[in-house]
């Protein structure tokens, strides 16, 4: 039965966009433990357009459940890495101007950085995973860089708009979760996940964790962030 790690990225997004100090990350990251939640995830991009790097200081001392650092393959985001030491690191790719992660690692193509940054993170003792789309090629070439976990793409799931589209790209992350595991992989999913379309993947149950941000950061501002973790949280464990 999969778990919930909340992303608190976009508390930070709402604090930058006044350049002052509130909504803090931190105060979040309480907010969503306490609701139960089984971990926190942020991602340090390049260029700080949210999550800083003072902010994953923090909360590396703060969080008391487990720390997921989103991460590109930037020396200078790695070297941050390997001094915080979060639980887990999940390497991402990264874009400067895309509005949010847009697919999966190129892992055949950046085998040998990936595989070198993986290398390190693991010798720090830091649990690693590969943000991949569901491509059983790009699955073959993670598990032959020595990372823990996959976390699968379900972006074009959660953009599919026919019930046919909707089908086809769920079997899509069904199959390729499977064929992980099959390897001997953990697998973890992740992107576009909302309270709409969460529980089939859910329901998958070789996925240990969901790393859900937007949409109940989203639903926060309406309900409360307790109430907007608990009430994802009942729909993954339907």
């Amino acid at each position: 039965m999969a778990n919930l790690c909340v992303n608190i990225d976009h508390i930070a997004t709402l604090r930058q966009a006044r350049g002052e100090f509130e909504p803090n990350p931190i105060d979040a990251a309480k907010i969503v433990e306490k609701a139960g939640a089984i971990g926190i995830t942020v991602h340090l991009r390049e260029d700080r357009r949210h999550i800083n790097d003072n902010d994953v200081y923090l909360l590396r001392k703060t969080v008391k459940t487990k720390l997921n650092l989103e991460m590109s393959i930037n020396k200078d985001i790695v070297d941050i890495a390997l001094d915080v030491v979060p639980d887990e690191a999940t390497i991402v790719p990264e874009k400067r101007k895309e509005l949010t992660t847009e697919g999966g690692l190129d892992v055949i193509n950046n085998f040998n950085k990936i595989k070198e940054i993986v290398t390190k993170l693991r010798l720090k003792k830091v649990i690693v995973s590969l943000f991949v789309n569901p491509d059983i090629r790009q699955i073959k070439y993670a598990k032959e860089t020595g990372t823990d976990y996959i976390e699968i793409h379900t972006g074009k799931y959660a953009n599919a708009k026919t019930s046919k589209d909707i089908r086809k790209e769920f079997f899509k992350i069904k199959k390729a979760a499977y064929f992980a595991h099959s390897i001997g992989l953990k697998i973890n999913a992740g992107h576009g996940l909302n309270y709409k379309n969460v529980v089939p993947v859910a329901k998958i149950p070789i996925i240990d964790d969901l790393n859900i941000g937007h949409s109940i950061i989203s639903r926060a501002v309406m309900v409360g962030l307790d109430k907007a973790v608990k009430d994802m949280i009942k729909l993954i464990k339907k």
